[in-house]
């Protein structure tokens, strides 16, 4: 870590005192014919209810997708599962105020097909109004609109290499005419991903231990098409139509060792291969209409959509025991099929001369979900060979809020969301059903006091409501392969949880927070031991978890504006003693630890088109009854030199060089602990080209919602 944060501190250093030299060199000039004064917003805008990542103008851009800048946004950290979270806690992840189909590794390979240079920012929205769903806090990731006359576009070519080499390619077009315009978006990719695995197993019965040591490599080729056509029918009234296509071919293999101990004698071994292929496809479709009055600030916003998310997938394990001679065989074939439905209306003006702002708005939503498996193999016993799961569901929602300035000093905001969900899960064969529903009110509240223009405070506090992914429910037994078998658990409930929300601005530059979260009861993932089998599975939680969050940030410029540095580090305290005491957990009551992430950039190096940036984070996870063992120290280091007349570009990216991630926690519970230890293959280099055509002129995206201009800026 050291030796990272030297090196960085030196690369900043090293700039400065360059450009510096550079300047002073230069000849003076007699007279100054003109002073142009370009203003850029900072990198990171700290608001009210958000941090703003604006990268659009961002040299963090060359070389990356939208899912390597996401990684490197403040406040964000991404687990070794891919799952996404800000602040420590769930998200979901919205596209320009579209909640995206997409969870888990799907989401990332289909981030991964979004070149970063198609991003204007990145919201990380940890207290969310009543417009979004309840989901704890919101990412929305903003792309750009090109709105200049005639063709234009870009095409990405991108080669990575980590332990294995990946390639990967896009071209993006966009044509603009009078009231029409039209953007297509195709990618491809082809991923090879390798990861390592050390896990040990400890059983409090018998004090049984299962260390396993598993190898295993994934390719993934990925095409996606996108198409946006958007027709001004006047200045005040917009329809569009949103087409997605993704689809991903996936190929694994992986091998796994076990040594099992009880009582500290030797009991067996084994060793797995697992082989697998699958083929994933996802399609979403939107019909919009858009009306805004610019003048009275009136939104309405109308959406109709559907997505559609299949996966087929079929894998074979082998596993040799050493006190059995004949291999154990199972095969897994599985088709999965999503379905989702909505209808969704969203509306804002203001209330007269009272300066108020009102915003009201409802959804429907319909999701009709299945998932076949069908097991074949020589070790079936205590195993259901076929079933079909079925989730359906129906969440209504409606939602109002209402915002206004008092005094020119104090900014307020109330909201109120209501949300009726009502689903049904059943199992063909095994004939296991629940047909349940509940309501939920979830009040939101924020405020703002501008003491000055260079002190304000805020206060915000949400209730949130955690839904289990439908996946979850799904209480088939499978293989994994790790060698522990998995299912999801019908009886999952939804997590409620409150936050309560501080942040002080000084001098628009400086920005202090503290945080607090509770919640009574929660689902995480568990293990169990049944007839010599160790499962993994998602179980209701319930006791009282408090979390405290303390954190500072700023964003400066210097050099002429040339040099932007973001730096951002907080404090984390979890007291989860009533949570392990409720649950038999043999866990730590109390824990404690830093985190946090900076952010360097620097533009036309020497006045030669040459940018650079560089980005790192100490993250260190706990997740309910899951513990980290180690902090992780990630960096990025880039540079990119730009070639204006050609309009092309070249960047190479350094992806963790001095020390790669590891990601080892320990998963508590009633029956043993669980520690995984997983080396992450996200490291090594790559080298981007960028060729693009046409004028490439951006234009602000239109507003929304009440929120995008408010808070803290």
């Amino acid at each position: 870590m050291r030796i990272i944060l030297s090196s960085i501190a030196l690369l900043a250093a090293g700039l400065a005192t360059a450009q510096t030299q550079k300047d002073t060199l230069k000849p003076k000039e007699k007279e100054i014919e003109a002073v142009a004064l370009v203003v850029r917003k900072p990198t990171v805008e700290s608001k009210v209810d958000r941090t703003v990542f604006n990268v659009a103008n961002s040299s963090i851009l060359a070389g990356n997708t939208t899912w390597d800048v996401l990684r490197m946004t403040p406040l964000v950290s991404i687990d070794n599962n891919d799952a996404i979270k800000a602040e420590g806690e769930s998200v979901t992840v919205y596209i320009n105020d579209r909640k995206s189909v997409f969870t888990g590794k799907e989401l990332k390979e289909y981030l991964a097909t979004i070149p970063a240079d198609n991003l204007m920012k990145i919201e990380v929205i940890t207290s969310p109004s009543s417009r979004y769903e309840s989901a704890g806090s919101v990412i929305n990731i903003v792309l750009k609109k090109r709105d200049d006359e005639g063709i234009k576009g870009s095409i990405t070519l991108n080669n990575r290499q980590n332990t294995k080499n990946s390639q990967y390619t896009n071209a993006n077009l966009n044509y603009h005419r009078k009231k029409f315009t039209q953007t297509l978006v195709g990618s491809y990719s082809d991923n090879t991903w390798v990861q390592r695995n050390s896990i040990t197993n400890t059983l409090y019965e018998n004090n049984d231990i299962t260390n396993i040591n598993s190898y295993s490599q994934q390719r993934y080729r990925s095409p996606s098409l996108s198409s946006t056509s958007e027709y001004e029918l006047n200045e005040k009234n917009n329809i569009g139509v949103i087409l997605e296509y993704y689809q991903s071919r996936s190929f694994s293999d992986s091998q796994a060792d076990a040594v099992n101990f009880a009582n500290d004698l030797f009991k067996y071994s084994y060793a797995q291969t697992q082989n697998s292929s699958g083929l994933g496809r996802t399609l979403g479709t939107n019909i919009f209409y858009k009306y805004y009055d610019k003048e009275k600030n009136r939104i309405l916003d109308v959406n109709l959509g559907t997505n559609y998310d299949g996966q087929r997938d079929d894998s074979y394990f082998l596993k040799n025991f050493s006190n059995n001679p004949l291999p154990n065989e199972i095969g897994i074939l599985t088709d999965t099929q999503a379905r989702n439905y909505y209808v969704k209306v969203d509306y804002t003006q203001p209330l007269g001369k009272s300066g108020g702002t009102i915003e009201v708005g409802g959804k429907m939503n319909f999701n009709n979900n299945s998932i076949p498996n069908n097991l074949y193999g020589n070790q079936l016993s205590g195993l259901s060979q076929n079933d079909i799961f079925h989730y359906e569901d129906n969440i209504n929602s409606l939602y109002a809020n209402y915002s206004k300035t008092f005094f020119k000093k104090l900014e307020t905001r109330i909201g109120i969301r209501y949300e009726s969900t009502s689903f049904k899960i059943r199992q063909d064969v095994a004939g296991t059903s629940r047909k349940d529903g509940y309501g939920a009110f979830l009040p939101n509240l924020l405020l703002k006091y501008s003491f000055s223009e260079k002190l304000d405070v805020s206060l915000t506090y949400n209730r949130n409501l955690w839904r289990p992914w439908y996946a979850e429910f799904n209480p088939f037994l499978l293989p994994n392969t790790d060698g522990i078998y998995t299912r999801g658990s019908i009886d999952l409930e939804p997590n409620p949880s409150d936050r309560l929300y501080l942040k002080m601005g000084l001098f628009k530059k400086y920005f202090l927070s503290a945080r607090y979260m509770f919640t009574d009861q929660d689902y995480w993932t568990t293990f169990v031991n049944e007839n010599g089998k160790t499962i993994s599975q998602e179980a209701n939680f319930f006791g009282k978890v408090k979390k405290y969050y303390l954190f500072a940030n700023t964003n400066q410029t210097f050099l002429k504006n040339k040099l932007t540095v973001n730096a951002g580090f907080g404090w984390y305290y979890i007291d989860n003693s009533d949570f392990n005491a409720k649950n038999d957990l043999k866990s730590r009551d109390y824990i404690s630890y830093w985190g946090g992430s900076t952010n360097i950039s620097y533009t036309n190096l020497f006045n030669k088109n040459i940018n650079l940036s560089a980005w790192v984070e100490i993250n260190n996870q706990n997740n309910g009854n899951s513990i980290a063992n180690n902090t992780n120290v990630f960096h990025n280091i880039s540079v990119t030199k730009i070639f204006p007349k050609t309009q092309m570009e070249v960047s190479l990216q350094l992806m963790n060089i001095f020390q790669r991630p590891n990601f080892d926690a320990t998963t508590y519970s009633a029956q043993g602990t669980f520690r995984n230890a997983s080396r992450s293959d996200w490291h090594g280099f790559s080298l981007t080209f960028v060729k693009r055509f046409g004028n490439q002129k951006v234009k602000d995206n239109t507003k929304t919602d009440v929120e995008k201009d408010g808070g803290g800026k």
